[in-house]
This record gives structure tokens, sequence and C-alpha cells, in this order.
């Protein structure tokens, strides 16, 4: 019976293989942890700063209230919503006396409330003012397009009533200079309609919507 003899070459081959394969092993095994960890990681930063959000747009929604303000506000995303009735008058894109006395009451608690949270001034990016009407027409005689620029036209104009107007009222003016970065002004037209039952809810299709755009990470 003959013993099968391995050289000294072959053996150094065989363990040059099998520690290359290891530490092939030991690096896929290094980048799944750190995949893993990288995703948790930007998981719990987002659950995180949700939560934050959440709360700053929970405590300006208790503010409003305690000042006898009224709007909707979106729990989760802190879209704020204005009825045009307590803006302006019918095919108006000028403040009524009611519409500037509610934003004598409004701005200051909007914008105190968003700067004084320590979350939401860290990480406020754009406040987006953005005007909307509902899809009436005007009357004469206009296409579809002409009638959704006049629309665009009405939208816009209210969403700058209601942000030069907000801009001078008695907010802490500490933040003036950042809030003139901050301030976006859009009209919508009547792009984005309230439906309720599938049907438009005119009223409130018009308002004025004021928007926070976040930080990127």
């Amino acid at each position: 019976m003959r013993l099968k003899h391995t050289s000294k070459n072959e053996d150094s081959g065989n363990i040059f293989w099998i520690t290359m394969t290891d530490l092939m092993t030991g690096l896929v095994l290094v980048f799944i942890v750190m995949f893993f960890y990288a995703y948790i990681h930007n998981h719990v930063n987002q659950v995180e700063q949700s939560l934050a959000q959440e709360n700053a747009n929970r405590s300006l929604q208790e503010t409003l209230k305690n000042e006898n303000i009224e709007a909707s506000i979106d729990p989760v995303s802190g879209v704020v919503k204005i009825s045009d009735l307590e803006l302006f008058d019918v095919n108006s894109y000028k403040l009524s006396p009611k519409g500037k006395s509610y934003l004598d009451k409004f701005a200051p608690a909007y914008f105190d409330s968003l700067f004084s949270n320590e979350y939401l001034d860290k990480n406020i990016d754009r406040i987006i003012i953005q005007g909307h009407t509902d899809s009436q027409t005007f009357a004469g005689k206009y296409s579809a397009d002409q009638q959704y620029m006049k629309n665009m036209e009405l939208s816009l104009k209210r969403a700058f009533e209601v942000a030069n107007y907000m801009t001078n009222t008695s907010y802490n003016k500490i933040n003036g200079e950042r809030l003139r970065k901050m301030i976006i002004v859009e009209g919508a037209s009547f792009s984005n309609p309230v439906l309720e039952n599938n049907k438009e809810n005119y009223a409130k299709s018009r308002r004025v919507e004021l928007k926070l755009v976040m930080k990127k990470k």
C-alpha cells in the first residue's frame, strides 16, 4: 500500500487559499454588519425626526387653540390650511378687515411657535405660503387654459398678500432675517381641490396653505 505524499508546495497552496477564503468570508460578514448598522441607524433617526416633528405640530396646534385661532393643521405634515373666508372678500385678493385681524393673531403665534421649538428651529429650510382656488370658472369667454391661469393669478396674489402682511406683524423680529430667507410664495390655481365623497368642496378648496420644508440630512 502506497502512502500519498503531499509536497510542501501543495500544502502551502492549500493554506493560502483557505486563508484567502476565510478572509473574504470575514470581509463579507463585516460589510453585512455595517450595512445593517447603517440601515438601523438611519431608520432610528427617521423615526426620531418624525416623532419630533409630530410633537412640534401638536405644540403649534395647541398654541393656535389657546389663542382661539381657527386653522386646520395636519398632525403629521404640519401643513396649516386657512379658509379664504377668514382672509378675503369674494373674488378678491386683497385682505379683508377680518383677514387682517385674523393674521394679526395668527402670524406671531405661528412664527414664534416655529422658532421656539428646538427641532423646528434647527431644521426648517423653507416656509411655503401657497394659494389655492376652487375650480369654478370666471364669467366671460375664456378657454380652459385661460380659466386655469386666471385662477393661478388669483391664488398667487392671495398667497403674496398673506405673506406680505404676515411678515409685517408683531412676531419676534429677532428671527426676521432668517424668515426673509425662508419664505416662498406660490400659486396653485385649482390643481389640488378638496374632495368630499368624490365631489369638490368649493369652500374648502379656496384656501391658503403654509407648508414647512425641512433641511436635507
